[in-house]
């Protein structure tokens, strides 16, 4: 028994309450931000993060692969597009790839994965995974950390730009460009969660799936942290 369904109010209220695990409370985003990471704790952050960039398109085709309603896969296919590029040197992956470039990386070395960290390939690994077995609104449900990222996507540009002198604004591009869009996929999500999820089973399934994400995403800057302090100790 799950009891009475929550109102539409309470349970937005009870997805909303998640933002204080969202990773953007991590140390390590507060360490990015201030401007205290080293060019090399960057490097890691920047080709770490790819690994976390470049297996969304297929979190999201597994979300379609399981979905049985045409206009939501409609809907979903154009995140596939936007992180894939609708051609070679387009989208959101290669934004990102630039931003690595920026940073020191080689693009040859951000693509083979040679420094992602085993701490978050088995998280990141771990989202897939969620994604491909949990029912498809579950695995859209997830993704409500869009609703957290907006404002820390605008903090971050600002404070790179400050923080890091190296960098220039053109490299922001992932953020700058993904600031608008995760505004609208946010409602988007939101909207279509809820009107998904009308038993309280299925609104608690969704509130457990958005934690889920936000413990991957911790994950991902705790492994990152713990690796800077090893090498500290070297």
């Amino acid at each position: 028994m799950h009891g009475t369904p929550l109102t539409e109010e309470e349970f937005v209220t009870a997805l909303r309450g998640l933002a204080p695990r969202y990773w953007g409370a991590h140390s390590f985003h507060h360490r990015l931000h201030a401007g205290e990471l080293s060019r090399d704790e960057l490097r890691m952050w920047a080709a770490n993060r790819w690994y976390y960039q470049c297996v969304l398109p297929q979190k999201d085709a597994a979300i379609i692969s399981n979905c049985p309603l045409p206009e939501v896969r409609r809907l979903w296919v154009e995140r596939i597009v936007y992180h894939d590029g609708a051609a070679e040197g387009e989208g959101g992956a290669e934004k990102w790839l630039r931003l690595c470039e920026a940073v020191g990386l080689t693009r040859a070395e951000v693509l083979d994965q040679r420094h992602v960290l085993p701490g978050v390939r088995f998280a990141v690994d771990a989202y897939v995974d969620f994604a491909r077995r949990k029912p498809w609104v579950e695995a859209v449900a997830s993704g409500l950390t869009e609703m957290f990222s907006g404002h820390l996507m605008r903090q971050r540009v600002t404070d790179m730009l400050a923080n890091y002198d190296w960098i220039d604004r053109a490299d922001l591009a992932y953020f700058t460009t993904r600031i608008e869009a995760v505004s609208g996929e946010g409602k988007q999500t939101l909207d279509l969660v809820v009107a998904q999820c009308v038993t309280r089973e299925q609104q608690d399934r969704a509130i457990a799936a958005l934690s889920f994400k936000c413990d991957v995403l911790w994950s991902i800057l705790d492994a990152l942290e713990l690796a800077g302090a090893q090498r500290d100790q070297r």
